[in-house]
């Protein structure tokens, strides 16, 4: 007898609906090392995270933090990893280039790319700082070819640079015409045993108010966590063992780097990781050039790992991962940060092939790199800030940048403001401190690596009370942004005050600045864009764009002309 067309249906539509059986479990034990902010530094920086004996009058060389990253011990660690485990999976946190030192930044970060590809680099999230030229140059870097917005250094490192062997990602980032993604969301790695990690990316959506507008104007950044959920279920139809999340935003915990399963995490990461969806089952940060290992209740309310290694490469994070490929799950997690040791006492062996990288690197960048430009009154003038947000440096830079600009042919400036997120490293890093305190253009870019130009603009006192006021309107309460200003501006800011209204008592040289008056103020070309959320600069008038004189450039001058320099004594900002 036949059977009906309608119970053969319904028998159809129940089969469809029965789960698979589960199957006899297949665990495989997989690595995952996480590389964030690289920011191309191939060589070793300074460690903050384990101090070392500090300079001293008998001994100025002595480094205050200990020697960790570099191309050729990081990528000795992930030899190692792979020799004991064939499953070692190498991935990004964004941030790999941009603002980098001269060794990488004078040759277009391109050997960063190769280094970070030659070391088995699979993918990475996108970072900010990815998008420091524009979205063609970073196209560029991503595909290779020389057709590049800056033919003075493009392939120089490699006629024929390849471009990237690893993709970047970015599920949040789409055509603001198409509404396409313009990069890969996702993308799952097979290890040699058959292992299937999915791993999918996102960038901090506030990319276009710190990087150059210009340069991004084509694209949206929309939520990551949005951005994320919208490919998970695309993802789990694909079957994958685990599926870890790359994401360019952070926070900052009270833990240290080295404390595992912290509580203690604040910032936009932990919004975000309340939010992706359960799947995820772990999130690899970066972005706030932190070091934790905490974990942030998923929607469901497990506690999920959320790590971040540092920066500059002096931490790898290091996921150990057991899963089920037979039945497509994660059976355990272990998080950690490993340092990558650099120190003369270092257990981890150098890579032969990154020695290679860093020496032709060097080599094409070290005369350069080498020439003095300048003495300072002390081994090393920080960057770190005071209770009111300024520093040092942030004095420093902001005088030479005045001074670059202060006559009449140069703008009549009688005011210079800079970021703090472009002073990239103290005077020298703590790695390069010299017994003479001599500062070479090495330092100097790496304190400034960006290539932004100065400009000059007349704001109305009002104005330049509003911008000061805007550094308060960060959404991120724990980051305010204080500008760093030059000699004769002072001020005072009140934390309880509202925002809005938390300056006051704003002079230059004691005379207490007029509402209805002009003043001439120097910035970079970035901030004068309204980068960084300084929308009331792009208001300024009168402007005189100075595409020949460099911050960078304005910042050497000043050293030579005004050494030894002294470190800004940080009282022109107080904070009540």
């Amino acid at each position: 007898m036949k059977t009906p067309l309608m119970l053969l249906t319904l028998a159809l539509g129940l089969s469809a609906c029965t789960p698979s059986p589960v199957q006899a479990p297949v665990p495989a034990d997989v690595v995952v090392l996480g590389l964030n902010d690289f920011h191309g530094n191939l060589v070793p920086t300074g460690f903050a995270g384990i101090k070392m004996p500090a300079p001293t009058a008998t001994n100025p060389s002595a480094t205050a933090n200990l020697a960790a990253g570099g191309a050729e011990i990081i990528g000795g660690y992930v030899a190692s990893a792979r020799a004991a485990n064939a499953n070692t999976i190498l991935v990004g946190g964004g941030d790999l280039i941009g603002a980098s030192p001269v060794i990488s930044s004078l040759l277009r970060d391109e050997p960063s790319v190769i280094a970070l590809s030659k070391m088995g680099m699979a993918v990475s999230s996108l970072g900010n700082h990815e998008f420091d030229q524009g979205l063609k140059e970073l196209m560029r870097m991503q595909n290779g070819g020389c057709d590049s917005n800056d033919t003075a250094k493009a392939c120089k490192f490699d006629p024929a640079y390849p471009g990237a062997s690893f993709k970047w990602l970015g599920a949040n980032v789409t055509d603001k015409t198409s509404g396409k993604p313009v990069f890969a969301p996702y993308q799952i790695v097979t290890t040699p045993s058959g292992a299937r990690i999915a791993f999918v990316g996102a960038v901090t959506k506030t990319t276009p108010t710190i990087v150059a507008p210009s340069g991004v104007a084509t694209l949206n950044f929309g939520d990551e966590a949005d951005g994320v959920n919208k490919y998970i279920p695309e993802i789990k139809a694909l079957n994958p063992d685990a599926i870890i999340m790359l994401i360019h935003e952070g926070g900052n915990a009270t833990d240290t780097y080295n404390v595992a399963g912290c509580n203690s995490l604040m910032g936009n990461i932990i919004d975000i990781a309340k939010r992706v969806d359960p799947a995820v089952n772990a999130i690899i940060s970066g972005h706030t050039h932190q070091g934790y290992n905490c974990l942030v209740p998923d929607p469901a309310g497990k506690g999920r790992v959320v790590i971040q290694g540092d920066f500059y490469g002096h931490l790898l994070q290091r996921l150990d991962l057991q899963v089920d490929m037979a039945n497509h799950k994660l059976l355990s997690i272990k998080a950690a940060n490993v340092v990558m040791d650099a120190s003369s006492a270092t257990t981890i062996s150098k890579d032969a092939t990154q020695t290679g990288i860093v020496a032709k690197a060097k080599s094409l960048t070290d005369a350069v790199k080498n020439t003095v430009v300048g003495q300072i009154t002390v081994p090393q003038i920080l960057r770190a800030t005071n209770a009111a947000g300024e520093s040092a440096l942030g004095d420093v830079i902001a005088d030479s940048q005045l001074a670059a600009t202060s006559s009449a042919a140069t703008g009549n400036a009688v005011i210079a403001l800079m970021n703090p997120g472009g002073i990239r490293a103290d005077l020298p890093d703590s790695t390069n401190i010299k017994p003479d305190n001599s500062v070479n253009f090495g330092d100097a870019f790496t304190v400034q690596p960006f290539g932004n130009t100065l400009t000059t603009i007349t704001l109305t006192g009002a104005q330049l009370k509003a911008v000061l006021e805007q550094q308060f309107e960060n959404p991120d309460a724990t980051s305010n942004r204080i500008l760093q200003v030059s000699a004769g501006l002072t001020y005072t800011w009140t934390a309880a005050a509202p925002k809005g209204s938390k300056v006051s008592d704003l002079a230059l040289k004691g005379a207490p600045i007029v509402a209805g008056s002009s003043y001439r103020v120097t910035v970079n070309n970035f901030l004068a864009d309204g980068g960084d959320g300084f929308t009331v600069l792009k208001d300024g008038t009168d402007r005189l764009v100075q595409p020949n004189l460099v911050d960078v450039d304005a910042f050497q001058a000043y050293l030579k002309a005004s050494g030894p320099v002294a470190p800004g004594a940080q009282n022109r900002i107080t904070k009540k």
